[in-house]
């Protein structure tokens, strides 16, 4: 089964989606993060691969990992969100949400939470049709906003979505800031830390090393990476940006997110998970 997507729609994206639906075919129980619907969107591609003997989907060491990191950054991001809406954050932005699917599988505690997906306009579109085809309804409590970061001011684009700027907000940044130009990376930050305190942005990040094991492949498919960085680079853009209170998630910590394993579901060797809260 071949797949063709429309033009503009991310084929990293893409990917991600078919590494969740893969999470249900090859790896057992327990799920790192309970996702039926990216089967439900994804499944029959992902087992096209399998039957072809794709090596990206067979299990090899690199696969695994890769795989590992897509759902532990889901599972990480997921639980801060958690601990925000507890402290009383009503307000999510999932910044190139791409084909993610928390909107879909929303927890109770979700309730009276106003959610935005952000992402560029194609592959907004394309996840919105997969949705419909599928009978996934859109829930009332989303609001899409199709904005292109390297064009586009993130505040702009999110005061006209209805995202009020005066209230704090969650932010979801997974598998994007590693694609994006250090100026827009540079933006995003600043977006949010003009945000009232308890704000926060979840994120993920790309260390040299690490980062080139991708880098041919994802600039073969036309989405280059553009900025990686340092623990200590990264530590120091987030200071520059007024963001007093950071955490980077240990190889140890994200350990937790895979539990007691029976398959051979595993994470990268260094960090690549973060997160920022804007103080008073």
């Amino acid at each position: 089964m071949e797949q063709r997507l429309p033009d503009g729609v991310s084929k990293t994206a893409f990917g991600v989606g078919v590494l969740r639906a893969l999470h249900r075919i090859v790896d057992s129980e327990p799920w790192v993060i309970d996702d039926p619907i990216s089967t439900l969107l994804f499944g029959d591609f992902a087992r096209a691969r399998l039957d072809r003997g794709v090596a990206p989907v067979l299990g090899h060491e690199g696969a695994n990992a890769l795989r590992g990191h897509v759902l532990v950054r889901s599972a990480f991001a997921e639980e801060r969100l958690r601990a925000a809406v507890a402290r009383g954050v009503r307000q999510c932005v999932v910044l190139g949400a791409g084909f993610d699917t928390f909107a879909y599988r929303q927890p109770a505690w979700m309730d009276g939470v106003r959610l935005f997906e952000v992402d560029a306009p194609a592959t907004q579109a394309e996840k919105r049709a997969r949705l419909a085809a599928a009978g996934i309804a859109e829930p009332p409590n989303v609001v899409y906003a199709a904005i292109d970061f390297e064009r586009t001011s993130l505040a702009e684009g999110l005061r006209g979505a209805g995202l009020d700027l005066d209230a704090p907000a969650f932010f979801s940044w997974l598998g994007v800031m590693v694609y994006l130009t250090r100026d827009a990376v540079d933006a995003v930050f600043r977006a949010v830390a003009s945000m009232p305190p308890e704000s926060e942005i979840a994120f993920t990040f790309g260390q040299g090393g690490d980062a080139d094991q991708l880098a041919q492949r994802v600039a073969e498919l036309g989405e280059p990476l553009r900025t990686v960085v340092t623990i200590a680079e990264l530590e120091a853009l987030l200071v520059r940006h007024g963001f007093r209170e950071h955490t980077i998630l240990s190889v140890a910590d994200a350990q937790r997110y895979l539990g007691k394993r029976s398959d051979r579901l595993r994470l990268p060797p260094r960090e690549s998970m973060a997160t920022a809260i804007v103080s008073s």
